[in-house]
């Protein structure tokens, strides 16, 4: 089977040129939405059933998700399953949210820190990552207390780790070296 990636990045591709700019972000929330749900493996057994018509999982879906779906992001989900594609709803979205970021001059941060950051510092912090990075950063903060003290910080495929665990790691290898 082909990588996720690529049977995804043609759907996020249509999706993104066939949706005016002024829904990109709307479209990018309801599909960040879709993709937990459809990470249900009870969903995934229902939608894989072949009694099942792709209505009601629509509609199932439709149901549990916060926010009302579009007529593109339905259209996306009914084709989808249609070709039996639903475990690349994920990867879809994160393609979509990517192209949605491309175009905005933005891009997502996942902040982890060892304990929680007081709003005003995690400002300062964003505001330190975005002159580093370049780019308008969307933060998310993720609490991970093994790595002792510090943050880890992830955008894209860039790692900026400034972790006591990290500098536990190098001290190490220098040490075994």
């Amino acid at each position: 089977m082909a990588e996720l990636a690529t049977i995804a990045r043609p759907y996020a591709e249509a999706l993104f040129k066939s949706a005016p700019a002024s829904e990109a972000q709307s479209i990018a929330t309801q599909l960040g939405e879709l993709a937990q749900v459809a990470a249900d493996p009870q969903l995934r057994a229902f939608a894989a059933d072949p009694r099942t018509r792709a209505e009601q999982v629509v509609e199932v879906i439709g149901t549990a998700v916060r926010t009302a779906l579009g007529n593109r992001t339905r259209n996306l989900l009914g084709l989808l399953l249609e070709n039996g594609r639903l475990e690349a709803l994920p990867e879809i979205s994160s393609q979509f949210r990517a192209l949605v970021n491309a175009q905005n001059g933005s891009a997502d941060a996942l902040i982890q820190s060892a304990f929680p950051i007081e709003p005003a510092q995690l400002d300062e912090i964003v505001g330190a990552l975005a002159r580093r990075f370049g780019r308008q950063l969307k933060a998310t903060v993720e609490i991970a207390p093994e790595l002792i003290g510090g943050v880890r910080v992830v955008v894209g495929d860039e790692v900026l780790d400034t972790s006591v665990k990290a500098r536990l790691q190098q001290m190490k290898v220098a040490l075994t070296a």
